[in-house]
């Protein structure tokens, strides 16, 4: 089983890409191998297989990535499968989890992230809590998706080292987190960690 998430940069055109394509390549960069585990076509698309643990922490980390830089976003669809197809390229391989993740991709219409597998039981609830967190996501300003991808980038450190970090007080990154839904978005991501250990695939 591998998860395969598949997305696409939203409003790539209306900025150059180097605002945005440096961010993307190292964040993909840190969890897979380019070519045969990730890559970047036709300009603004992508596609990356990660274990099926870290699946929504990545595409957490590729939407924070890319919104921090204005007028960017992205749409990322999780698949979760089979790898039955193992090509140099990303792109050339196959198996259920390319195409859950094509098929959710397709499917996104409004929502910028969701999950498909062969478990409805999983993605409905999976996929109704990343609605919930979308509430929240949509309105991170710049400032909160810095904190956030700082604090997700670096678990080891407490409140006070991300203050030194990022020279604030304890107390306005302690109100940062919470405003921004620090807690609840980590306590979501240890769910679905325990969902996919815990799920007859």
């Amino acid at each position: 089983m591998v998860s395969i998430l598949t997305g696409d940069v939203i409003n790539s055109k209306k900025v150059k890409p180097d605002v945005w394509l440096l961010s993307l390549r190292k964040i993909l960069s840190e969890y897979a191998n380019e070519n045969e585990q990730w890559e970047i076509f036709r300009g603004d698309s992508f596609q990356v297989e990660v274990e099926l643990t870290k699946a929504l922490e990545l595409a957490f980390k590729i939407k924070l990535a890319m919104k921090q830089h204005e007028l960017i976003d992205v749409r990322i669809a999780i698949g979760l499968g089979k790898k039955t197809f193992k090509s140099k390229k990303i792109t050339e391989s196959n198996g259920t989890a390319f195409i859950n993740s094509g098929e959710c991709f397709e499917n996104l219409k409004k929502s910028t992230l969701a999950l498909k597998s062969s478990n409805k039981d999983f993605d409905y609830t999976i996929n109704t809590m990343i609605q919930l967190a979308s509430l929240t996501m949509n309105s991170w300003t710049v400032n909160s998706i810095k904190l956030i991808k700082v604090a997700l980038d670096n678990p080891e450190l407490n409140q006070n080292k991300i203050a030194e970090l990022l020279n604030k007080s304890q107390s306005t990154i302690s109100e940062g987190l919470k405003r921004s839904g620090f807690d609840e978005l980590q306590q979501m991501l240890n769910y679905y960690e325990y969902k996919v250990n815990n799920t007859q695939w």
